[in-house]
């Protein structure tokens, strides 16, 4: 048993992480990218006993499921020191002083990013390594140069108490300074610490209802601090009828695997199906189902959250339920629940309809021609994800969709699903509220360092008071861009 952190403590833990955010300040990507690796050395040697504290917490498997999440999780804390290595995040960029610039004499100013100190990351779930206390988010704070507290969930306490241990002394080893990182227990702890003032920033992922609630605190502070929450996503798939004719139970198979992997408790399940009226995919949706067996859910607290979002779904009259009705869901396996409606009906009620419900559910509107699934897209809610099955015959007919999707997702996708998504430097995992507070950023990839960085400007200062990314002799080696050019 874990016990709540007391409200007393917090005080001292952000004061650690403000002394230690002075020296963060001053380290160099180098020594950063070498605490990183250290980090993840740390989390694959420790990788057994990480993984069987997880499967006692969450339900999960330990093949392939959690195997892969440490993969992930070790992966994504090099990649962020391969993002430091290439020195371009700096966005280092040098003006020389002008006296014949046309809006007259410049002077000389030299602009990159700094970081923002203290950081606070309220981690998820359902993804107990990756996106947790050695997260995607911890690992992006702390490349960016800022000490890191993480509040923990009480899903896997033991794992998060166990995971802040292998992260804490693999970062003292490598030498990074005392108080860089540090976790905290209990919703009061929470919210009393994104309260501090000392607080610069903070990322969560969740549901829309905590994570609104959050991101209202962070914005009622006295000096509000950025707050990067990812909270809600339906993800819609639009199917055609060309799609449909090409490769329709192909289409069917590929949808049934996204939707129910994992139980459907990922955000980037896709929950709605847009497929044409007279599609005949019915036999081959519910084939597919049958042969996913009943899944367990990660805790009771979030099967119950599954239960009602289905009841109240299916108490929706013009709601159809086209999976067969389960013999029996409880906590050792919940099987699929697909179900359908018409897009006008959709339209109608779609205050109930068009709502996330975390679990292994989506449901397919179903169109009757483009006017019908262009009111359909303009009433949607945005998402992280959007996706699109189509044919090479019907690229017209998708390039006058492509404004709404782009409009409603951080992502699109083409004849994919969007369950699975890898880390990279082109990835983007974000969008408009409610899938993100900020879809300006990603919480994912390498340019997830961006969101815990701000610009400075230097104007006219001497070369050895300078930043060393900024300095003329460029001792660094960086990528810059120097009088406008490259």
């Amino acid at each position: 048993m874990i016990a709540d952190t007391p409200l007393d403590r917090i005080d001292d833990i952000v004061a650690a992480a403000t002394r230690a955010a002075g020296q963060l300040a001053e380290s160099t990507p180098a020594q950063r990218a070498a605490w990183l690796h250290a980090a993840a050395d740390g989390l694959d040697k420790a990788g057994d006993e990480l993984i069987a504290l997880a499967v006692k917490e969450t339900h999960l498997p330990e093949q392939p499921r959690l195997r892969s999440e440490l993969a992930r999780t070790v992966f994504q804390l090099r990649l962020f020191a391969e993002v430091l290595d290439d020195g371009e995040f700096l966005r280092a960029t040098i003006d020389h002083a002008d006296p014949a610039w046309p809006m007259g004499p410049r002077p000389d100013i030299r602009r990159t990013v700094v970081p923002l100190g203290p950081v606070l990351v309220f981690t998820a779930s359902n993804f107990p390594l990756a996106l947790s206390v050695a997260g995607h988010d911890t690992a992006a704070a702390l490349a960016a140069g800022c000490p890191v507290i993480v509040k923990a969930h009480p899903g896997h306490p033991e794992l998060s108490a166990r995971t802040r241990d292998v992260l804490v002394a693999a970062l003292a080893a490598a030498g990074a300074p005392e108080g860089v990182f540090e976790n905290i227990y209990g919703v009061d702890a929470g919210t009393t610490a994104l309260r501090h003032p000392d607080i610069q920033a903070a990322a969560f992922t969740g549901s829309v209802p905590g994570g609104r609630a959050l991101f209202d605190i962070a914005n009622a502070r006295p000096r509000p601090i950025p707050f990067y929450g990812e909270l809600g996503s339906l993800n819609p798939v639009v199917v055609t009828a060309g799609a449909v004719a090409a490769r329709g139970a192909e289409i069917a198979r590929g949808f049934v695997g996204s939707f129910t992997l994992g139980a459907g408790q990922f955000c980037t399940k896709p929950g709605l199906l847009l497929l044409p009226v007279g599609h005949g995919l019915e036999q081959n949706l519910v084939d597919a189902i049958a042969a996913v067996p009943g899944q367990p859910m990660l805790n009771d607290r979030i099967a119950a959250g599954y239960r009602a979002g289905v009841a109240e779904l299916r108490e929706q009259s013009a709601v159809e339920r086209l999976s067969p009705d389960p013999a029996s869901d409880d906590d050792s396996g919940f099987r699929p629940t697909l179900l359908r409606v018409r897009a006008s009906d959709f339209l109608t009620d779609r205050e109930i309809l068009d709502r996330e419900c975390f679990g292994p559910e989506s449901l397919i509107i179903e169109y009757d021609g483009e006017e019908e699934l262009l009111a359909v897209l303009n009433a949607l809610e945005p998402g992280l994800t959007a996706t699109v099955h189509a044919e090479e015959s019907e690229y017209e007919q998708v390039r006058a969709l492509l404004p709404l999707l782009t409009r409603l997702a951080g992502r699109l996708l083409w004849n994919g699903w969007p369950t699975g998504i890898t880390l990279s430097w082109a990835q983007q995992h974000g969008g408009p509220y409610p899938a993100t507070t900020s879809p300006q950023f990603t919480s994912m990839g390498a340019a997830a360092i961006e969101r815990f960085l701000r610009p400075v400007a230097w104007q006219d200062f001497p070369d050895a008071l300078l930043p060393a990314p900024l300095r003329e002799a460029n001792p660094w080696r960086l990528p810059r861009r120097v009088d406008g050019k490259r």
